[in-house]
């Protein structure tokens, strides 16, 4: 089916009170597992590119960036594509030739009034295109290879006063917020601090985003969900069933030279990572904590 927009996925999975999740595209199978796991779940999706996955791709975004959204145009579940964390002005001024719908600007790693300024610029830009624009307060930690942050330390969470101030100065559709995750994890141990969750859902007009989902857990997810986050991005976790499918085959047929041999059953592993987490997105019954 079409592509569909990141801002109407958002904007449904709000009025219906349950999450949407974002899942990183690095390879061709990456984007085919998503559509597939999708297909399997019967549930929407956005595919996400970083600038990370663009510099692996020698600084080219265009060819993932169109493979990707051929990927998506083919397949019959509603999806999105949204390129992530970005840093570059160069690479978010292609964000629309390369028919991104959403833009996820990162300036979190700067000061506060740098980063306001920053973002606002970025909304500018993307709003007169109709692209629709994430950013990022607080420090979630964990990219560029960095050791994942101490994600309860003084100073790393976001502040729901100061996320309230930045939403209304910058004009952002969505909010990365910090509450407990990082990124980079391949253990789902992350613990939530889900009053916080709340606080900043009274406090910010926008919908929340948790990045580093894969490092928590499924009953964290739902509870996250239940306390006000919306768009769940996830990426690790699709890695790690990626190269643990690899080694697998590769443990037991070291002689194989044709990569589509041991390609195809980690495309399946990342497709049922997939379908997994896309079965969390309705949020924990009333009555039902989290660890």
């Amino acid at each position: 089916m079409p592509l569909v927009t990141t801002a109407a996925l958002v904007s449904s999975a709000v009025s219906d009170r349950r999450g949407v999740a974002a899942f990183n595209v690095i390879t061709l199978e990456h984007a085919e597992a998503v559509a597939a796991g999708a297909e399997s779940a019967g549930s929407p999706a956005i595919l996400q590119i970083s600038e990370n996955a663009v510099r692996f791709h020698g600084g080219r975004l265009a060819p993932i960036a169109a493979a990707t959204a051929a990927v998506a145009a083919a397949s019959s579940a509603p999806l999105a594509l949204h390129l992530d964390h970005v840093v570059s002005r160069e690479l978010l001024y292609a964000a629309e030739a390369s028919g991104f719908s959403s833009v996820m600007f990162d300036a979190s790693k700067l000061p506060y009034e740098e980063n306001l300024a920053a973002t606002a610029d970025a909304v500018r830009w993307g709003h007169e295109r109709g692209i629709w624009v994430e950013a990022e307060l607080g420090r979630v930690g964990g990219k560029d290879g960095e050791a994942p942050l101490d994600a309860h330390a003084p100073g790393v969470r976001t502040d729901p006063g100061e996320a309230a101030a930045y939403t209304a100065a910058t004009g952002v559709d969505a909010l990365a917020v910090a509450v407990g995750s990082s990124h980079a994890m391949t253990t789902r141990t992350a613990a939530l601090d889900h009053t916080l969750i709340g606080a900043l859902r009274t406090a910010v007009p926008v919908p929340l985003v948790l990045h580093g989902s894969s490092g928590v857990p499924d009953d964290e997810i739902r509870a996250a969900i239940a306390a006000g986050m919306v768009k769940i991005n996830v990426g690790t976790a699709l890695n790690t069933a990626f190269s643990g499918a690899v080694r697998a085959f590769l443990a037991a047929d070291g002689h194989t030279v044709d990569p589509r041999r041991y390609l195809a059953p980690a495309r399946e592993a990342m497709a049922a990572t997939v379908a997994s987490f896309l079965g969390l997105l309705t949020p924990a019954p009333a009555g039902v904590e989290a660890r």
